[in-house]
């Protein structure tokens, strides 16, 4: 008991990432911590309750990993190829490891984790260890010997199994408890076996047959019983059960598949595990109980449609049963040991219910009950705490007791509006674990006004406009932010001024208007108004000009000034605009004819910018004289390659053709 050896049939390469950690209140519960190992098999796990260590063997990378209760690594001791059993001396001083590819057994000084010893077994190969009234057994692929190091030198004895044929296909398993002095139980494939192994050798008491091939063994600590890891009792799959005076079968602890591991902690309880992909992997039964008083189920940290599965015998308790250890494993072959705490303890469920709505300041009434296995007595008290806008931290309210079938329920008047959060707790006791429940009612708030000005409005590129809002009558809160979104996706909405709000209720903020612009207005409410947000869209123009080039002359002809051209010539011009990516400028010519103006054929036309925001375009020579023409570029909001400013025109300039 509490020293097992656990099949490597399943070890897979390790991958390193994180492990998940599942938490729950109901139902199967969550590992309350997870570490990933960085292992590629495991072999065997026994906790050291002195020193608080776990020790986890690897067989694949012929190490031994040294933890903390919290799975935190402390030491590895390497160079152990093959090693599988581990046992623990009965002070926790000694560590003793089976080291199967050497054909070995290493004493290890669990203060220092150094290896201090080394006994050579020939050519046996060793893999499942027992400690037994300080003698050191262990199994071989089809029998078990002994190794004896109370004397001066250390004494072996191989083939112990007697009249016992012992040939399953994952090896030869033992089992003993401390409790249990001068017993020593066997098992392989379909056989099984106990022993009295109190003298030298091993005597057998009695034989008989199990179910099915095994994977872990373990003897109660009243000596009376043998439970396995795979067993077939009335209800199906489960922890199969003999009696040790004759092997008969027992009831057993149902689970509905696949039970791959089995411990029994120092006062009777049993764990059991299954290869569970979509059902609890952990399962905890008082002796005798049928029923689990505790189950886990892991998360799923790989890539697989189910969880993380229980590595095959990897269970093993803390010898105060404060903790069951279990490594699991993902379907990318990560390995994660797991401490799973108040395994004896009962799992209550606390539900609450509060109305969906209510009024502020009217009574209102929560209801809830709290159930478990086990019935919790009447009268059980539960903390109750409310959480609102007025007290974020929570406030204790008077404490309530259950009814006779765990029912409870309580009064309040809310005296703040918005979320309201109930929370029951249960402190647990002896025989039940924590639990809590909450449940949330919006409570009405009344509705404020706010105001924002400045909304349709345009303005000149690089503007300063000064934005106001006002806020109307509110409870406590008078705070006030205003945030700036300019169009474009390259421009993230941002937070330009927060804080309290004048004794007019105003609250100002400046905005550089070079693109067109949300402004947005927004009170987070208060415990008796609720929130309120007002949007206020205002509009930029571009800034843009244009320049005339390879004139000979400006001079009036009526109220204009024209740029004068001789008739062979060709204006250039030139427009400079605000840059923006893929902007074009969009350029107007008309001519002067019979006293109208007449746009030329192609015009307008747009023309792209450079990334200097200017563009230049060759209007052509007239090619005669007394021509008139005049020409305008402009930014058209959509048409111009974007949507971020307003559509904005230049003047228009003249332009004259003489010989």
């Amino acid at each position: 008991m509490r020293r097992r050896s656990i099949s490597t049939a399943t070890a897979l390469a390790v991958l390193f990432g994180s492990a998940a950690l599942a938490v729950g209140t109901a139902g199967p519960a969550a590992a309350d911590s997870a570490r990933i190992l960085s292992v590629k098999s495991v072999g065997d796990m026994v906790v050291d309750g002195v020193h608080q260590r776990v020790y986890i063997s690897d067989p694949t990378s012929g190490k031994i990993l040294v933890t903390d209760y919290s799975g935190t690594l402390r030491a590895t001791l390497a160079n152990e190829p093959g090693v599988t059993g581990l046992a623990l001396s009965a002070d926790s001083s000694t560590l003793y490891a089976a080291v199967k590819n050497d054909e070995r057994i290493v004493a290890i000084d669990t203060q220092t984790a150094t290896p201090t010893t080394s006994y050579p077994l020939g050519t046996t190969a060793p893999s499942d260890l027992e400690i037994v009234d300080g003698r050191i057994w262990f199994s071989t692929a089809t029998d078990f010997g002994s190794l004896d190091i109370s004397g001066a030198e250390p004494v072996i004895h191989l083939a112990q199994r007697g009249d016992v044929d012992f040939s399953g296909s994952y090896g030869t398993f033992l089992a003993s408890d401390p409790a249990v002095p001068g017993v020593l139980v066997a098992g392989n494939g379909g056989d099984l076996a106990v022993y009295d192994v109190t003298a030298d050798g091993a005597t057998l008491r009695t034989k008989g047959s199990m179910d099915t091939s095994v994977q872990q063994l373990d003897l109660t600590p009243d000596g009376k019983h043998v439970l396995t890891s795979w067993g077939a009792p009335a209800t199906g799959y489960g922890i199969g059960e003999y009696s040790t005076t004759d092997l008969s079968k027992e009831t057993g602890y149902p689970i509905d598949a696949y039970p791959n591991a089995v411990r029994v902690a120092p006062d009777g309880t049993v764990a059991g595990g299954s290869d569970s992909w979509y059902d609890p992997d952990v399962h905890v039964y008082k002796p005798g109980d049928q029923k689990p008083v505790r189950e886990y189920d892991f998360p799923n940290t790989g890539t697989s449609s189910g969880s993380d599965t229980l590595v095959p015998g990897a269970l093993a308790w803390a010898p105060d049963e404060s903790r069951v250890f279990a490594v699991s494993e993902n379907n990318g072959g990560v390995f994660t040991l797991r401490a799973l705490t108040d395994p004896t303890k009962e799992l209550p469920t606390l539900k609450v219910s509060a109305p969906t709505t209510a009024d502020r300041a009217k009574k209102l009434t929560v209801t809830g009950k709290l159930t478990s296995r086990t019935l919790l007595a009447a009268g059980t008290s539960l903390t109750v705490t409310r959480t609102d806008l007025d007290s974020p931290n929570g406030k204790a309210l008077a404490a309530v007791k259950t009814k006779a079938d765990g029912s409870f329920s309580f009064t309040d008047t809310p005296p703040a509006g918005g979320k309201v959060t109930y929370k029951v707790s249960f402190a647990g006791d002896a025989t039940h674990t924590a639990a809590s429940g909450s449940d949330s009612v919006e409570v009405s708030r009344n509705a404020t006004t706010l105001s924002l000005n400045n909304n349709g409005k345009v303005y000149s590129y690089s503007a300063d406009v000064k934005f106001t809002a006002h806020l109307g009558t509110t409870y406590k809160n008078r705070k006030v932010e205003i945030w700036a979104n300019p169009f474009g996706s390259d421009k993230p909405n941002k937070l330009i001024k927060s804080g309290t709000v004048n004794s007019s209720g105003n609250i100002s903020a400046w905005v550089d208007m070079t693109r067109d612009t949300d402004v947005t207005a927004v009170f987070k409410g208060d415990a008796r108004y609720k929130p309120k947000t007002v949007k206020s869209t205002a509009y930029a123009k571009v800034k843009v000009s244009t320049a005339i080039t390879k004139h000979y002359k400006t001079a009036k002809i009526g109220s204009h000034t024209y740029y004068w051209f001789h008739k062979n010539t060709d204006p250039i011009v030139t427009t400079t605009m605000t840059y923006y990516p893929g902007r074009k400028q969009r350029l107007e010519l008309e001519v002067y004819y019979a006293g109208q103006w007449y746009e030329v054929d192609g015009s307008p036309a747009y023309f792209a910018l450079g990334t200097s925001g200017k563009s230049a375009v060759n209007l052509g020579a007239a090619g005669e004289s007394g021509i008139k023409a005049r020409v305008r570029a402009a930014y058209i909001n959509g048409s111009s390659g974007d949507t971020v400013n307003t559509s904005t025109y230049t003047g228009w300039k003249y332009i004259y053709f003489s010989n």
